[in-house]
């Protein structure tokens, strides 16, 4: 799977949400601390708002926050809100002896979203 550095900005702006004390945190805050481009940020931010992801206030006390506990979202969540659900090949027209390469692609990609699906914000937070 490829991740893009949006998606990858992204992860990392959660992680941050994550992390944080209750309450609204800054985008500033969060461009700074994960030296994200604040434009990208804001457009990041915008995206996960509407997906239902997290939560803002605007004004001066105003930021952002996860709308569900960390121990609920997980990088799936993320990456399909910013990359779409992932769009894979088929690969069964393998010929002869490599026919069985198509199994294991198919192994590789259900181990991959399985990884993706269990693995919440408030693992990575605990293990940083």
């Amino acid at each position: 799977m490829r991740i893009s550095a949006r998606t990858q900005y992204a992860l990392r702006a959660v992680t941050e949400l994550a992390a944080a004390p209750p309450g609204p945190v800054p985008a500033e805050r969060i461009a700074l601390a994960q030296n994200i481009p604040r434009r990208f940020l804001d457009n990041i931010l915008l995206q996960l708002r509407r997906a239902g992801l997290i939560n803002s206030l605007r004004g001066p006390e105003g930021g952002y926050w996860l709308a569900r506990p960390a121990e609920e979202i997980t990088l799936a969540d993320v990456i399909v809100v910013i990359e779409g659900r992932p769009e894979y090949a088929e690969h069964g027209g393998y010929p002869g002896v490599a026919q069985p390469l198509a199994d294991v692609w198919s192994a590789l990609r259900e181990h991959e979203e399985s990884l993706l699906t269990e693995i919440t914000f408030a693992q990575i937070v605990k293990s940083a």
